[in-house]
C-alpha cells in the first residue's frame, strides 16, 4: 500500500479525534516574537497529519505565561520564553503549539525515496519512529498510534 493511502486512511479514522495546533514563529519590532497558529493537525507520534498533507514534528509547546521564575539552566528559560510567544500569539493557556515542523514529500516517498521520516525499503511504507530508532512499517505504526489516540 502506498504512503498516501496509508495517510489517507489514516484520517478517516482520526474524524472526530481532537487535532492541535500548527504554530509559525513571527518577528516583529512592534508587536515582539510571537508563535501564531496558522492551522491545525492530529499529532500521531512523530507525524503531524492536516486534511491534505503530512509533516513531521519537531518542537512541541505548551502555551504558558513564562511568570517570573529562577532557572538554573539557560534552556529552561529560553523554553518558558517560547511557551509564552505561544500565548502571546493567540493560543489559549494550556494548549498545544507544535512548531518547527516540516512537509513531508509523499509522493516522493510512493516514488520509492523518502522525505523526513518516512521512506520505501524493499516496497514497503516504513516510518522512523525516533532519531535513535529504526524503521517499522508506516501501516503498523499508524495502527498503533490511532488506537492510543481513539
Amino acid at each position: 500500500m502506498s504512503a498516501s493511502a496509508l495517510l489517507d486512511d489514516a484520517r478517516r479514522h482520526l474524524v472526530g479525534v481532537p487535532k492541535e495546533g500548527l504554530g509559525e514563529e513571527k518577528h516583529s519590532r512592534f508587536r515582539g516574537d510571537r508563535i501564531v497558529r496558522i492551522g491545525e493537525a492530529w499529532h500521531v507520534g512523530v507525524l503531524l497529519l492536516t486534511d491534505d498533507a503530512a509533516l513531521a514534528t519537531a518542537e512541541v509547546l505548551r502555551a504558558a505565561d513564562a511568570g517570573r521564575r529562577g532557572y538554573t539552566a539557560e534552556s529552561a528559560r529560553e523554553r518558558a520564553a517560547r511557551r509564552e510567544w505561544a500565548l502571546r500569539g493567540g493560543f489559549d493557556e494550556g494548549e498545544v503549539a507544535h512548531v518547527g515542523w516540516s512537509v513531508i514529500d509523499v509522493d516522493a516517498v510512493d516514488a520509492g525515496g523518502s522525505s523526513g521520516p518516512l521512506a520505501m525499503v524493499d516496497g514497503v511504507v516504513q516510518v522512523k519512529w525516533s532519531s535513535a530508532g529504526g524503521y517499522m512499517p508506516l501501516e503498523e505504526y499508524l495502527r498503533e498510534r490511532i488506537l492510543l489516540l481513539t
